[in-house]
């Protein structure tokens, strides 16, 4: 990788931010096809001086994740439409030194799973009321599907599913046979505590498909328990590259190396 003065700068910002494996996906993208980027890990808690000081120094774009999705927004010069009606970013672009906000968690979530299952008229229920869950949320709804919102916080919980026209019910609450497809969209599971579950193995239903957004480890205890049980998996590294494809294209302009992309993941994360 050849760094200099003209090297465009590039960044994940959240909170925590140490188990991204966006460095390593885009890095290889960048070199691979001749692009003169680099792409660095920010751990971030104000999103707010985050956000002013990418502007001050210049930083071509951004990847925003955990917890900063939607507060992000209000510090922004401008919304892509679909990230305007979603209420959530995860994308930055940096435009003559105007940042406009994009969502590609939702474009990527949705080509992972139509790869495994057919959405419409389908009863999907999603654990989480965060910005992912509300891309997802977003998403499925205009494939046709049927939402229900399911969180450990009524008040966000609520808002989320009165913002998308969907069902609410507390976590406590999620039954056997509750949907035909269950995606968790918390980090619960992730780097280091890879043995919690967002719900207990009893509840699921070995007609369900059941997908997970953490990618890392990429095989969460979430995903080991379903496939144990029969269930129809989707891990989190499909849409964790097919939403970094979208980012490389918008930064870059070049079509992004989705093979290399992937095998890069995959090689990090060990997978045989």
């Amino acid at each position: 990788m050849k760094i200099d003065s003209n090297t465009s700068v590039y960044a994940v910002m959240g909170d925590p931010v140490s188990h991204s494996l966006g460095p390593v996906m885009h890095n290889r993208a960048f070199v691979y096809t001749g692009y003169n980027g680099i792409y660095l890990a920010f751990q971030v808690t104000d999103i707010a001086s985050a956000i002013s000081g990418m502007k001050t120094l210049g930083f071509k774009g951004a990847s925003i994740t955990i917890p900063h999705k939607v507060a992000v927004m209000e510090h922004l010069d401008e919304l892509d439409e679909k990230a305007q009606k979603i209420g959530a970013v995860n994308t930055i672009i940096n435009r003559g030194n105007r940042l406009c906000g994009y969502n590609s968690d939702c474009l990527g979530a949705m080509q992972a799973l139509k790869e495994k299952t057919d959405i419409t008229g389908k009863k999907v229920a999603i654990i989480g009321s965060g910005g992912a869950a509300r891309a997802i949320g977003f998403g499925i709804l205009s494939e046709g599907g049927k939402v229900t919102i399911f969180s450990r916080s009524a008040k966000k919980g609520e808002r989320l599913a009165k913002d998308l026209g969907s069902d609410y019910h507390p976590l406590a609450e999620f039954k056997k046979a509750s949907c035909q497809i269950f995606i968790n969209t918390t980090p619960v599971g992730m780097l280091p505590d890879t043995e919690a579950m967002p719900i207990p193995r009893e509840v699921i239903a070995k007609e369900t498909v059941v997908m997970d957004i953490v990618y890392n480890p990429l095989k969460t205890r979430l995903l080991k328990e379903a496939q144990d049980i029969g269930c129809i998996t989707v891990d989190g590294v499909a849409m964790f590259v097919y939403q970094g494809a979208f980012q490389f294209k918008l930064w870059t302009g070049k079509k992004a190396p989705i093979d290399i992309m992937t095998k890069t993941v995959l090689d990090a994360l060990g997978a045989k």
